[in-house]
């Protein structure tokens, strides 16, 4: 089969296409034929050799693919030929992934593979980090970072469909119209100008009760500027590169939570926690209450080329490979 190795950390040339034999599952476990991987920032990160407790190069990477299950291990209640997607162990950016069958999910009808592909990382980020973690609640404000990303487009749609006020950042005006457009009360160009401003003005210099914050760097001390007394922040990403830390005495005379969110670890420790959500999401998204936004996809050959496209900030949604 054809798969794409991470040769050595380094930048995106450091993935290659390589020839490697279909794996084969073990006892709970299926092999997927692979319709559509998707891309996360983790990915990258891990690329990079900067991600805590990633693999070891050479391997292959991917976090999350959608397709047919073709073999299956002992004692798997699936069958060949059911639709799946599912969260994975790594190996996603291949024509075949083996996958713990207690991690997919069926994809319901109507929904097509890019739009499954796009559905587990961003979706049940966005609502553990703004119910579970968050603990938002309908009339609330709440500062999403990176709003046109592939968390963010999830974020906002679930942030506004439970009633809150949704400030939200992106980089370029198409961005900023694509995040109202999902429900975004307040889109907010941050190249152009500074998020804390907007909060400021629009709550009558309160703040907001939530941030949802995947940046780090100075964006995280200003995201925490941007949140009210007694307010909460969810931070679940890195993607600066450059990580920030809150200074404990600003924590307790301003009265401010700041807790972290990592789906993988969450799930590891607690998965009934973050998979009770599931039902409800995939109700939603069958429905058409809610929506994958699928912003580019890419050959499995180009993968290379796909991790520029979102390293240069130049994409909306989640971004995809097939195979």
């Amino acid at each position: 089969m054809k798969a794409i190795e991470v040769t050595e950390y380094g930048d995106g040339d450091q993935l290659e296409v390589v020839d490697r034999n279909a794996p084969e599952p073990g006892a709970g476990e299926v092999r997927i034929e692979v319709e559509a991987a998707g891309i996360n920032f983790a990915d990258i990160m891990q690329r990079r050799g900067v991600y805590p407790g990633g693999p070891d190069a050479p391997y292959v990477p991917g976090m999350e693919a959608a397709g047919t299950i073709d073999a299956t291990g002992e004692g798997v209640g699936l069958d060949e030929g059911d639709r799946v997607v599912g969260m994975l162990n790594g190996g996603g950016y291949a024509e075949y992934v083996t996958a713990n069958a207690r991690m997919l999910f069926p994809i319901p009808k109507g929904m097509g593979f890019e739009a499954a592909a796009g559905f587990p990382v961003q979706f049940l980020t966005a609502h553990s980090c703004l119910f579970e973690w968050g603990d938002l609640e309908e009339g609330e404000t709440v500062l999403i970072q990176a709003a046109a990303g592939g968390v963010g487009t999830a974020a906002v749609q679930l942030a506004s469909s439970a009633g809150a006020e949704v400030f939200g950042t992106a980089s370029t005006e198409e961005k900023l119209d694509l995040a109202a457009d999902l429900g975004c009360d307040h889109p907010i160009n941050y190249t152009a100008t500074d998020f804390r401003d907007v909060v400021d003005r629009e709550t009558d210099g309160e703040g907001v009760d939530l941030v949802l914050e995947s940046v780090g760097d100075d964006v995280f001390e200003r995201s925490l500027d941007a949140t009210a007394h007694f307010g909460r922040m969810v931070t679940y990403g890195v993607a600066s590169g450059v990580p920030a830390s809150a200074e404990n005495r600003r924590l307790l005379f301003e009265n401010k939570t700041v807790k972290g969110f990592h789906l993988g670890q969450a799930v590891a420790h607690d998965p009934s926690r973050i998979m009770k959500a599931v039902p409800e999401l995939t109700q939603e998204l069958t429905s058409g209450d809610l929506e994958v936004v699928v912003g580019e996809s890419f050959a499995l050959e180009d993968a290379a080329e796909a991790h520029r496209f979102i390293e240069d900030r130049k994409s909306s949604g989640k971004v995809l490979l097939k195979p």
